[in-house]
């Protein structure tokens, strides 16, 4: 069954991912299918959750798992750009506190939450592994940096509105 959730374009893809695994195995592509999905609709729902599951053959708490245990999954609607900072102990020991405040302030929001224009989200994020380039954020799961002065978080924000805007 096709949700209108997901798209066939979608369930193509899914399949696509599930043929890299063995036929008994294809709950491996587990994490694939929630990326899939959070493309096409921003975020992972209860009910693509559930649609993956069933896709799968898996358990829907095991995939719910899998989207709580990852910073990388989305469970709502997020900002244009969503920023996880990095609050491990060695970022935290590096000025990591530092400037997820700085980005508060900036922002106007606290961590977790959304800037009311729908541009900025702002995360923590357990290690991101980059501990000698503390403190050290990820843009849109995608786009690491480091060494976040609070000069160069400024020029981040500053850079990612004009952008946005655009």
């Amino acid at each position: 069954m096709i949700s209108k959730a997901v798209s066939q374009a979608t369930m193509a893809r899914f399949a696509k991912e599930v043929a890299k695994y063995p036929a008994d195995q294809k709950q491996s592509a587990v994490m694939a299918c929630l990326a899939i999905v959070q493309q096409e609709a921003g975020f992972v729902s209860t009910e693509s959750e559930q649609i993956v599951a069933d896709y799968l053959g898996m358990a829907p708490i095991a995939v719910h798992e899998v989207t709580t245990f990852y910073n990388m999954y989305n469970q709502h609607a997020c900002g244009k750009y969503k920023l996880n900072v990095c609050t491990n102990l060695p970022c935290q020991l590096r000025e990591g506190g530092r400037a997820l405040k700085h980005l508060e302030e900036k922002l106007g929001i606290r961590m977790g939450e959304t800037t009311a224009d729908g541009m900025f989200t702002l995360q923590q994020s357990e290690c991101l592994g980059a501990c000698a380039d503390s403190p050290v954020l990820l843009v849109n799961d995608r786009t690491m940096c480091s060494f976040m002065s609070n000069d160069k978080l400024d020029q981040l924000v500053d850079g990612l509105r004009a952008a946005g805007d655009k």
